[in-house]
């Protein structure tokens, strides 16, 4: 008898490594890599706020199960 495949495992999103100061060559590149990082830092948080949700969401009980005590 085999096991039913586990349940994929929703992770939290991993925050983007940032710079230091001494990465920008600072000669005003388009995009700068503080730029780079600031991107990737937005998608982040929007990505942590989904998965919050997510998280939040699934420890609900589903919907009708209340008890009605």
């Amino acid at each position: 008898m085999s096991r039913p495949p586990a349940a994929p495992v929703d992770a939290p999103p991993m925050p983007p490594v940032e710079p230091s100061l001494s990465d920008c060559c600072g000669s005003g590149c388009s995009p700068c890599i503080v730029d780079l990082y600031q991107d990737a830092l937005d998608r982040y948080e929007a990505e942590l706020e989904a998965w919050r949700a997510r998280q939040a969401g699934a420890a609900a009980p589903p919907a009708g199960t209340a008890d009605a005590g």
